[in-house]
């Protein structure tokens, strides 16, 4: 079920005996964590012991059922918080490709021995299984169904895949609102793009906006950029526009400006690379306006906001494809000189430029 779905629940159904919060969105498992164990202990109150965290990192899942059948002198109602759910699971030779064998020294049974203790679980204990090392995309896809498939009794099962694009956005304007802060649109985009659209850091980021500015306050692209570390991005879209303009001077200000800010530089090599691409791509496309970039990356599961394919067609239009290509080779260049040991990142991104706009 959602987080949505699951607060629903609770409002309406009884306390399962265990749930298994299940992938890696941290802000809404937050939440659901607490109005479950408001839930559970709202009526009786948190006495000692009523709320009990493990790791099976650090314990077999063994010893946690051994503590859910313990009574408790403290607590009527107790919530048993089990982190690293996935460090249950059988372990598998990690050698050659052999993926479905599994390592012999690894705990057996542990998921039968869950399913017993659900048949004849404790009254008054709930346990809270969370596995949110992998997420439901790509290579963690089939990991999360290994993980679910070992917690199938576990009769609740709760899905927090992280935030679309679109569902960031949405939420940054609901905060926002909330705040009383008046943001553009064109600065929530950059908020929500420069902080990967998680959600978490979405909330601490407004909040810590709405501390700024004060409440009715306004919030443009200069407070972004001065309060959020990670919202650098007009910065380096500015680096990109002076590259293209071939104007190695200004290229190299921008720089001294990035390391003024404290920008990592890594990090600023690597929105440049994914820039590039999404240009090449587009150019090799013959996209020429912002909705047709939009149009096509969507159509490839890319969410785009319109400042960015705004960006993208603007690179496009300063780059022919000779230069693109070139860029991500001297890209790829300087990626493996800043892994390397290396004087300076510095030095790295200066020749960076100068090769670029030679």
């Amino acid at each position: 079920m959602t987080p949505q779905q699951f607060l629903t629940h609770l409002k309406q159904q009884p306390l399962a005996p265990a749930y298994l919060f299940l992938g890696p969105e941290p802000y809404r498992r937050d939440r659901c964590r607490e109005a479950l164990i408001q839930r559970a202990l709202g009526e009786t109150g948190a006495g000692e012991g009523a709320v009990t965290r493990h790791d099976l990192d650090e314990m077999p899942l063994e010893a946690v059922l051994e503590d859910a059948c313990a009574l408790s002198l403290f607590a009527t109602n107790r919530v048993i918080l089990v982190r690293g759910a996935e460090s249950a699971l059988p372990r598998r030779k990690s050698a050659g490709s052999d993926e479905d064998a599994e390592d012999s020294a690894a705990p057996k049974g542990a998921d039968a021995k869950l399913a017993a203790y659900l048949k004849d679980p404790s009254p008054g204990v709930t346990l809270v299984f969370e596995a949110s090392r992998y997420g439901f995309e790509g290579e963690d896809k089939k990991k999360t169904e290994r993980v679910s498939k070992f917690f199938s009794a576990v009769p609740v099962a709760v899905e927090f895949a992280r935030f679309s694009a679109s569902e960031a956005r949405a939420f940054a304007a609901k905060l926002a609102r909330q705040a009383k802060l008046t943001i553009g649109a064109d600065e929530l985009d950059t908020l929500v793009e420069a902080l990967g659209a998680e959600a978490s850091r979405i909330a601490a980021e407004i909040e810590k906006l709405a501390l700024y500015a004060g409440e009715g306050g306004t919030i443009g692209e200069a407070q972004i950029a001065a309060l959020v570390p990670e919202a650098r991005a007009s910065t380096i879209f500015a680096l990109v526009a002076a590259l293209g303009r071939n104007d190695r001077a200004a290229a190299l200000d921008i720089l001294d400006t990035l390391i003024a800010q404290g920008e990592y530089l890594p990090l600023a090599l690597s929105f440049l690379a994914t820039q590039f691409r999404l240009a090449l791509a587009a150019k090799e496309a013959n996209l020429r306006t912002p909705s047709q970039v939009q149009a096509h990356f969507s159509r490839f599961g890319m969410p785009m906001w319109g400042s960015r394919a705004e960006q993208v067609c603007q690179t496009v239009s300063k780059f022919s494809s000779g230069k693109l290509r070139a860029a991500l080779k001297l890209i790829y260049s300087a990626d493996k000189l800043l892994r390397d040991a290396r004087p300076d990142d510095r030095v790295v991104m200066e020749q960076f430029i100068v090769a670029l706009t030679g």
